[in-house]
């Protein structure tokens, strides 16, 4: 039996079979932390409960970039930003999880 206080841990990370090499923590703000983890195909944004996945598109701005249908996420250097129509969240990465 799953104790409720680790509930929300077993939210914070992807299904083993997905296989992501880096897993990262992130702080946007006051709008809290997430947590990426990413491989050399695609990554996973989780916030809470909540997870995304984004696949890798290639592309001559510098940085990695993942993109899914509504969002672009691009990591350069500490620096995490997320596009979603003419929304921008940035954020800054905070330890390697």
């Amino acid at each position: 039996m799953i104790s409720l206080s680790l509930v929300p841990l077993l939210a914070m990370t992807s299904p083993w079979w997905e296989d992501y090499e880096v897993r990262e923590r992130f702080l946007c703000g006051d709008r809290g932390g997430l947590v990426v983890e990413r491989n050399a195909s695609q990554a996973s944004l989780i916030s809470g409960p909540a997870g995304i996945t984004l696949f890798r598109e290639s592309s001559t701005e510098p940085g990695l970039h993942y993109r899914n249908g509504e969002m672009l996420l691009t990591l350069w250097g500490d620096n995490l930003t997320l596009e979603q129509g003419r929304n921008t969240l940035r954020c800054i990465r905070t330890d390697q999880a």
